[in-house]
């Protein structure tokens, strides 16, 4: 059986070419931790994670690849600037459509920081409302407004730099959570104007698993605590973390060979064109909508095709529990896909899927063809019509 796999909003599969390579010289050739030795192999380790903060550096247009810190995921780094931002007594905007890595660190240290936290709510399809948001930015100023970028429940992309623009207005930082985008559209640090920036590299960055990136405005890092303590290689008698970047928030060993694999992964984005591979999954995304609207007893949750939005695709299925519809979809047809509350129980509740035990989600990435999204609206016909 083939096999089709749409959960590329958890990671992305397969990754290109030279992303497998790459790891694999690295573990073959150089096997050393980086900046833990003055022999060869050890500035060759030194070196490849040099290239990949360049490389993520050069792709967000970040101007001091330093700004770029790497982390095991979108939620280390989250954690990093949400934490690492955060003082006793601070009020923080945020809106329903998190997920739970900015959900759970407001909500773990809201009560030990006596924080003042508020979800901003969105509309049917999954986007923010602008008017509330705005409101709660005016009516008590924000020390930090944290905000998802592309949804991965919704697929809905939020107007980030309007939004950005109000939060600055209110004299707030913005952190971003723009695992679901990197990637997948173009975007870059700039552009949206935030001044913390946390994605994953494994996801739409196309980079091995255990790989994060936080893209640090210039001059944000004055306001930012460490969030993780430990070695970094250099100055190992101080008793505190050092002071330049990226050091700063680096403690312990680089992932250095999924670093290696970062590199070649951005290097092949910037060679296709990050552009052309949003084009290419927005076409799919409106082959699939349009496929499971066709079929009777299936309802798509979320943004519209014509709206700016992912390649995420949330549906119920009449009679079917979510988790049971996925395990038929991979049995009877090789289709992966991912089910439940995808880690956002807020965004599931606006939604009105979260009694359902939440929701079918089918995720493209830059691998998908025509065909296999055929196929899998096929196997959503199919298994559907059973309960008709």
């Amino acid at each position: 059986m083939q096999r089709i796999y749409l959960d590329n909003a958890a990671t992305t599969w397969p990754k290109p070419e030279p992303v497998y390579e790459a790891v694999e010289r690295y573990q073959r050739d150089i096997g050393a931790s980086a900046g833990r030795g003055a022999y060869r192999e050890a500035g060759e380790a030194h070196r490849v994670v040099d290239e990949a903060r360049l490389a993520c550096a050069q792709l967000l247009d970040v101007p001091e690849p330093r700004q770029i810190i790497f982390g095991c995921n979108a939620t280390d780094l989250l954690n990093l600037a949400i934490v690492g931002m955060l003082r006793r007594g601070d009020r923080v905007v945020s809106t329903v459509v998190e997920h739970n890595s900015v959900l759970r660190p407001l909500a773990g240290w809201r009560e030990p920081l006596e924080l003042d936290v508020v979800h901003v709510g969105c509309d049917a399809h999954g986007y923010v409302d602008l008017d509330e948001f705005r409101r709660e930015c005016q009516v008590k100023p924000p020390r930090i407004v944290a905000i998802n970028h592309g949804s991965n429940v919704s697929g809905a992309i939020q107007p980030v730099r309007e939004m950005a623009a109000i939060a600055r207005d209110a004299g707030a930082f913005v952190v971003l959570d723009a695992a679901q985008s990197l990637g997948h559209v173009p975007l870059t640090l700039p552009e949206l104007d935030v001044d913390l920036l946390a994605a994953s590299a494994h996801k739409g960055l196309l980079g091995p698993a255990g790989t994060g990136l936080l893209a640090i405005r210039p001059g944000v890092e004055q306001h930012l605590r460490p969030w993780k303590l430990g070695g970094t290689g250099g100055d190992s008698d101080a008793r505190i973390m050092p002071e330049a970047l990226p050091a700063r928030y680096e403690a312990g060993s680089h992932n250095v060979p999924a670093l290696a694999g970062v590199t070649a992964a951005v290097r092949y984005l910037q060679e296709h064109g990050v552009a052309a591979m949003a084009e290419h999954e927005a076409a799919l995304t409106v082959r699939l909508m349009g496929g499971l609207a066709d079929i009777p007893g299936v309802t798509i949750y979320g943004a519209p095709s014509e709206h700016r939005r992912l390649g995420v695709v949330s549906f119920a299925v009449a009679g079917y529990d979510p988790q049971e519809f996925a395990t038929m979809l991979d049995a009877s047809a090789g289709v992966q896909a991912r089910a439940g509350l995808h880690c956002a129980p807020l965004l599931h509740r606006a939604l009105g899927s979260h009694s359902m035990g939440g929701l079918v989600r089918l995720s493209i990435g830059w691998a998908n063809t025509l065909e296999q999204i055929d196929a899998a609206i096929a196997a959503v016909e199919q298994l559907s019509a059973a309960t008709i």
